[in-house]
C-alpha cells in the first residue's frame, strides 16, 4: 500500500493538512476540532453565519428530540394495536420494536414488498424480503442490473425518523404473511384462500394506520403526558436561542398543531433565562408558525390565520396585516411569511431534521441555506472513529487489487486471480456494515454512498448531530468547504511530474501566456478595419470566478476577524469507506 503522504495546505491556515494516497485526498480539520468531533458542525457548501439574519427552526426531531428507542417503540406499538383494530391478525401483537434492525432512507417497493438500499444513482445495495436478505441472484432476477429508479407511483421513501418504527414494521408484516401457514406466498402478495393481499396494499394499510395514530390516536396525547420519558431537554437550548436574537431574528415553523407545539415548548424551554427569571416560550422566538404543512408551505401554501393562546383556536378571517413579533400564526406559505418577515432568500437558515420536507424544499424552492439535522450522526462518527482499524483494512485490499493489474494491458492474455482479495473487501464490509446495525449505514454501504448520503450533500448546507453544536461557533465564524476534488484529482499527487502529452492527442492550451497576449495585441493594432466593438476578450485582471460565494464575498461583511476553519469532508471520495 502506498505511504500516506502529508503536506501543509496553504491559504488554509496554521494546522491544517492534505493526507494524500492513490485512492483518497482528504482535508484534515486541526486537532483541536478533530478531538471533539461530536460537537463539530460539518460543511457542504460554504456558509458565513455572518450573514444570516434569520435563523428558522423546524420542531419535532430537531428543538424536540425524542428518546430512542422509547418513543420508537411506542410508535411501534399504537400502529400495531390499529391494525388489529382494522382487522390484522391478533398474531402481530407479540411483535416488539427493535432499534437494531431499521435505518433512515430505505426504499420501499410497493411491488414486491421489498426494503432497498438504494446508491445515489440507482444501484440495489441491499434487498431484504420481510427479515430475509436478498442474494445477489435473486436480487437481479426482480431487478435487472440490480438497479432501480425512483417512481413515485411505486416506491415510497422512508425518510424521516418517524418513519423508523414503519419501516420495522412492514418488515414483520411481510416476514409474517410469507412464513406462517395459511398463506401462500405469490410475486407480489400473499394468498389465504380466496383472499389475496398485495404488498401494496399491506403499505397502504400501515400507511393508514401511521397517518391515523399521530392525528386521531393517543401518539401526541401519550407524548405529553410522559415528557421525561419520551422527549429530551436541554437548558443550553436557551443560551443558543437568546445568542441568535443577538445576532439576527428567530423563528419557529413546524407542522405540528398548536396545542401540541405550546405543550412540548413549554417543556423544552422551562428553564432560567441568562438573567435567571423563566419566560414564556414564545419570547424566544420573533415569529412563530404551527400548522405550516411543509413541503406544500414552500410553495403555494394554505391560509395564514392567527391563533388565539387563550383557547387555542384559530382566529377569524386571514390574516393579512404585519405579522405580529411573539405571536402565533397557523398556516400560510413561505412567500406571505417572507415579505411579512422582510426576508430574503440568502438571510435565511433553516434548521430541520427532514431532508425532503425541511431541507430538500425549502433550498431548491426558496433558495434558503440549511442546517440539516442527523442524529444518527453521533453513532456513524463512532464507528467511523472505533472501527478505523476497518477501514484501513478495506482501503489495503482495494490497493491490492488494483496491484493485481499494475503491469498488464491489452496484450495480458491471463487473468489475475482478483476473488480472494474480492471476498475479503466483501467480508471486511459486512464487518463495518454490522457495526452500525442490521441493515447497516444510513449514509454508505461500504466503499459507497447511499442515496439519502448524496441528498445531505447536495441540499444540506450544513449538518451535524444536533443543532446545538453551533454553541460552539462564534457569529463571525466562516464555514469552509473543502475541495469538491474529481477522481482524477483526488487520485494524483501533485507531487508527482508532470508526464509528456503525447503528440496524437493535440491538446489545446488554453492558458493566455505574455506571448498570446502579445500576439492579440500584435493583431489588434495592425487591424485597421475593425468593424466588431472588440477582437478579442481582454485578460482579466481582477477576480472573476466565485469558486465560494460566502468565502468570496466579503464587500458587506464588516468585519476583519473573521474566523475560517476548513472543514473535513468524509463524502468527497466514494472510493473511501
Amino acid at each position: 500500500m502506498d505511504d500516506i503522504k502529508q503536506c501543509e495546505m496553504p491559504g488554509f491556515g496554521n494546522g491544517i493538512k492534505m493526507k494524500r494516497s492513490h485512492s483518497i485526498t482528504m482535508i484534515e480539520a486541526p486537532v483541536d476540532m478533530k478531538t471533539r468531533h461530536q460537537t463539530r458542525v460539518f460543511v457542504n457548501r460554504s456558509l458565513h453565519l455572518e450573514k444570516v439574519k434569520y435563523f428558522g427552526f423546524d420542531m419535532d426531531y430537531t428543538l424536540a428530540v425524542y428518546k430512542s428507542p422509547q418513543y420508537e417503540s411506542l410508535g411501534f406499538n399504537l400502529v400495531v394495536e390499529r391494525l388489529i383494530a382494522m382487522g390484522y391478525p391478533d398474531a402481530i401483537n407479540d411483535f416488539e420494536y427493535d432499534p437494531t434492525f431499521p435505518v433512515r432512507g430505505l426504499w420501499f417497493d410497493t411491488l414486491y414488498g421489498n426494503l432497498l438500499k438504494i446508491d445515489p444513482y440507482g444501484n440495489i445495495l441491499l434487498c431484504i424480503n420481510g427479515f430475509t436478505f436478498c442474494k445477489s441472484h435473486e436480487i437481479r432476477a426482480l431487478y435487472p442490473n440490480k438497479f432501480m429508479i425512483l417512481d413515485e407511483s411505486r416506491v415510497y421513501v422512508l425518510n424521516t425518523l418517524f418513519n423508523l418504527p414503519e419501516t420495522y414494521l412492514l418488515a414483520c408484516l411481510i416476514d409474517y404473511f410469507i412464513n406462517s401457514t395459511g398463506y401462500t406466498r405469490e410475486p407480489t402478495g400473499v394468498k389465504c384462500g380466496d383472499l389475496y393481499m398485495s404488498y401494496k396494499a399491506i403499505f397502504q394499510d400501515v400507511r393508514s394506520a401511521m397517518d391515523w395514530v399521530h392525528i386521531k390516536g393517543s401518539l401526541k396525547k401519550d407524548t405529553v403526558n410522559n415528557m421525561e420519558k419520551y422527549v429530551h431537554r436541554d437548558e443550553r437550548l436557551i443560551t443558543l436561542l437568546e445568542r441568535m436574537q443577538e445576532h439576527g431574528k428567530t423563528f419557529l415553523l413546524t407542522n405540528s398543531d398548536y396545542d401540541y407545539s405550546n405543550k412540548i415548548m413549554e417543556f423544552l424551554l422551562d428553564f432560567p433565562s441568562s438573567n435567571g427569571t423563566k419566560k414564556d416560550w414564545t419570547t424566544y422566538f420573533d415569529y412563530i408558525v404551527v400548522d405550516a404543512r411543509k413541503p406544500l408551505f414552500f410553495s403555494e401554501g394554505t391560509t395564514l390565520r392567527q391563533i388565539d393562546r387563550e383557547t387555542g383556536a384559530l382566529k377569524l378571517g386571514m390574516h393579512t396585516g404585519p405579522i405580529l413579533e411573539h405571536r402565533v400564526y397557523s398556516g400560510g406559505s413561505c412567500d406571505v411569511l417572507s415579505k411579512m418577515m422582510g426576508a430574503k432568500g440568502k438571510d435565511v437558515m433553516y434548521i430541520g431534521d427532514h431532508i425532503f420536507g425541511d431541507i430538500l424544499k425549502c433550498k431548491k424552492i426558496r433558495g434558503w441555506r440549511t442546517f440539516l439535522v442527523i442524529p444518527e450522526l453521533s453513532q456513524e462518527l463512532h464507528v467511523w472513529t472505533d472501527k478505523r482499524t476497518l477501514y484501513n483494512k478495506l482501503q489495503a485490499l482495494e490497493t491490492l487489487l488494483g496491484d493485481l493489474y499494475r503491469h498488464l494491458d491489452s496484450s495480458t492474455k491471463e487473468k489475475p486471480d482478483i476473488s480472494k482479495v474480492q471476498k475479503g473487501i466483501q467480508e471486511v464490509g459486512h464487518e463495518m456494515d454490522m457495526s452500525y446495525g442490521l441493515l447497516g449505514s444510513l449514509l454508505r454501504s461500504g466503499s459507497r454512498q447511499t442515496f439519502f448520503a448524496a441528498q445531505v450533500c447536495r441540499y444540506a448546507d450544513l449538518y451535524a448531530s444536533t443543532f446545538l453544536n453551533l454553541l460552539h461557533y462564534p457569529f463571525s465564524y466562516l464555514f469552509k468547504a473543502p475541495a469538491m476534488l474529481m477522481p482524477h484529482e483526488a487520485t494524483v499527487s501533485h507531487e508527482e511530474s508532470p508526464e509528456t502529452l503525447p503528440e496524437e492527442s493535440h491538446p489545446i492550451f488554453r492558458q493566455r501566456t505574455d506571448q498570446n497576449e502579445a500576439v492579440v495585441q500584435n493583431k489588434r493594432s495592425r487591424k485597421s478595419d475593425i468593424h466588431v466593438p472588440n477582437l478579442f476578450a481582454e485578460t482579466p485582471c481582477h477576480i472573476t470566478h466565485t469558486h465560494d460565494e460566502d468565502a468570496s464575498d466579503t464587500e458587506d461583511s464588516g468585519s476583519s476577524g473573521t474566523s475560517i476553519a476548513m472543514d473535513k469532508n468524509n463524502d468527497q471520495d466514494s472510493s473511501f469507506y
